[in-house]
């Protein structure tokens, strides 16, 4: 069963290509969904896949590429309302 989750990763997580590493990792994982930078310097998650997958994700978030700084991660668990197709960064 497909499961949905929204992330906010707070702490040193934009210019250092946190975005591409979370994409490849979805991507990697057959996860769908969105990665953006927030204009309070946060990071936000949009992931649908199975519980498996999306709990290997969140462990990706805590850690980050190697110049990130993770701070904070908050995961909210959802029923998707609409299927996503693929993993975008939104620019």
């Amino acid at each position: 069963m497909i499961k949905e989750i929204e992330c906010t990763i707070t702490g040193k997580v934009q210019m250092v290509m946190f975005r591409d590493f979370i994409q490849r990792k979805a991507r990697a994982l057959g996860i769908a969904g969105t990665v953006e930078n927030r204009e309070d310097g946060s990071v936000r998650v949009l992931a649908q896949g199975i519980d498996s997958a999306l709990e290997k994700l969140v462990e990706h978030l805590h850690k980050g590429p190697f110049l990130a700084r993770v701070a904070r991660v908050t995961v909210s668990w959802k029923k998707p309302v609409e299927t996503l197709r693929d993993f975008k960064i939104i620019y």
